[in-house]
């Protein structure tokens, strides 16, 4: 019998972003800040797809970022553990000072492998979840 090895783990993409969130319990895809896609649990928002604007530029080509994600995290020491770190591609920008959240671009997503964004998206439904929900989700996971 072959030996059984582990596959090599695979870059995360934009579907990817779909089927972590609308797997977490009680996740809908709905809309906030307008009409911007959002993933909402029990109607907070916890990643929001976000419209290019003037506050965000991509320093390389001086044109606003189109393809962003804001996902929440649960306080400043994980933002600044997931912008510092190089081998990511979070970032956050001057109009998130004092926010609990970062940005990626969904086009840099295959940088990360999808195991880490699904942590990633988890710990943001935590900070948006109810207590009771939350704490069922962990003690099933």
């Amino acid at each position: 019998m072959a030996a059984v090895t582990d596959a090599p783990p695979r870059g995360a993409t934009p579907d990817d972003v779909d089927a972590i969130c609308l797997g977490l319990p009680e996740v809908q895809l709905g809309t906030s800040w307008g009409d911007n896609p959002t993933y909402k649990v029990r109607g907070k928002g916890f990643v929001m797809h976000r419209p290019p604007g003037r506050t965000a530029i991509d320093p390389e080509t001086g044109e606003p970022y189109d393809d962003l994600l804001v996902i929440q995290v649960p306080g400043e020491a994980e933002k600044r553990a997931l912008v510092e770190d190089d081998r990511l591609p979070f970032f956050t920008i001057d109009h998130f000072k004092g926010y609990h959240a970062v940005l990626v671009q969904q086009s840099r997503l295959g940088e990360i492998d999808r195991d880490e964004l699904a942590e990633i998206l988890t710990d943001a439904w935590l900070t948006k979840a109810p207590k009771s929900l939350a704490k069922a989700l962990l003690a099933h996971g």
